[in-house]
């Protein structure tokens, strides 16, 4: 994990507009959110794993999982992430029918992998592009 300064960090912004402005730089809301943070996650790569640019949030007001709740979100420092993953399927669940199902892919080999150097400049330039986004959205 490499961390980014960003002048966005500690900028607060309601969820459903961030989230908007941040898809049209095809960020996503990653899955593993929940009512009280958050990551918008850009691929950079994927090579031997995958390379994301990781926007964290926590919530300070309101709910994420109710559209009628207009919540408002504060950003934390964006880093740089890297996994690793195994090709395949996972053969070390242990589970039932039902619960491989969701189940069936392999765990990160190393959840905190190496960034490869080249994809460092490709991240910066991501965030500049989301800093000048966003502080282009304050000024308004």
């Amino acid at each position: 994990m490499i961390s980014l300064s960003s002048p966005i960090t500690n900028m607060e912004f309601t969820f459903t507009e961030l989230e908007r402005d941040l898809a049209s730089l095809n960020f996503k809301l990653a899955d593993n959110w929940d009512y009280e943070h958050g990551y918008f996650d850009y691929k950079l790569a994927d090579e031997v794993g995958y390379q994301f640019l990781r926007l964290p949030f926590e919530v300070v007001s309101g709910s994420l999982d109710t559209p009628t709740d207009y919540a408002t979100v504060r950003m934390k420092e964006p880093f740089l992430l890297s996994h690793k993953y195994n090709p395949g399927l996972d053969d070390n669940v242990r589970e039932g029918n039902i619960r491989a199902i969701f189940d069936q892919f392999s765990e990160p080999v190393d959840k905190d992998a190496s960034f490869p150097e080249e994809k460092i400049s490709a991240g910066r330039e991501q965030l500049a592009e989301v800093e000048q986004l966003l502080m282009a959205k304050r000024r308004e």
